[in-house]
């Protein structure tokens, strides 16, 4: 089987990207669940009832996202969806939920989402969440999207999963890097898979406004950036009888 995870949408425009090519990409490549990481769907980051809404349409069924996942208090209403995650380790007091089994008939799907503690909020550890999570669910099939700042943090959680998950897949930095693998021999694994936006841009926002920030340290207003997109991603195979990676494949599609 074949699972299309895509790194972190940004704004209008990369919605507008994903409606345009996700359905295509899905049946060009004969995937059979997609995941889509939605935290900066909303113009000026955040994730709103609408972004998810077109995530969906584009042909997303499992919805995840990050740091800015309560960034719009007045669409929380979204996590009520099963299909909408925030990292579970914002614990038990926040909004939604940060698993989904995802039923496909002949089998059964599970996505996790947990955020990184370096640079970020400090949230419940997400060594110690994930190892609570694993003991509750009875497929083999897991996913988790890592969202976290620092690549030291990404590795590391991808060996502590090794060979109990299916992949470890890490976003939040937009960029992608060049380091898909398959660890233990079972655990597809990749650093960052990139984002759905704007290109030539600084990670999807307009790049004077974000050259300014950090060459005068005046405060800024981001905006989203105009321009030609790309979508990244990664396709991930596996044996859906017992969990294992056999092929992780990153997707750039410009």
């Amino acid at each position: 089987m074949k699972l299309l995870f895509i790194g972190d949408v940004v704004g209008d425009v990369g919605c507008q990207f994903l409606q345009d090519r996700l359905r295509a990409v899905k049946r060009e490549h004969g995937i059979d669940v997609t995941v889509v990481n939605g935290e900066n769907a909303a113009d000026g980051n955040g994730i709103t009832a609408y972004a998810a809404r077109r995530i969906f349409e584009a042909g997303a069924d499992v919805i995840t996202t990050g740091n800015h996942a309560f960034q719009r208090r007045t669409d929380l209403h979204i996590y009520e969806d099963e299909n909408i995650l925030r990292p579970a380790n914002y614990g038990e007091a926040c909004p939604g939920r940060g698993v989904t089994v995802f039923d496909m008939g002949s089998t059964q799907v599970a996505i996790v989402n947990l955020q990184g503690l370096l640079y970020l909020d400090m949230l419940e550890n997400p060594f110690d969440c994930a190892d609570a999570i694993l003991e509750t669910l009875d497929t083999p099939n897991i996913f988790v999207d890592f969202h976290a700042e620092a690549t030291s943090e990404k590795r590391a959680l991808g060996h502590y999963l090794a060979g109990r998950v299916t992949a470890v897949m890490g976003t939040h930095t937009h960029v992608p890097t060049a380091d898909a693998c398959i660890l233990a021999g079972h655990t597809g694994y990749i650093t960052d898979v990139g984002m759905t936006g704007v290109e030539d841009s600084v990670l999807g926002v307009d790049k004077q406004i974000a050259i300014d920030r950090m060459h005068l340290h005046v405060p800024v207003r981001f905006a989203e950036a105009k321009g030609a997109c790309w979508m990244c991603g990664v396709i991930v195979e596996f044996e859906k009888k017992c969990g294992i990676c056999t092929n992780i494949t990153p997707l750039i599609l410009r």
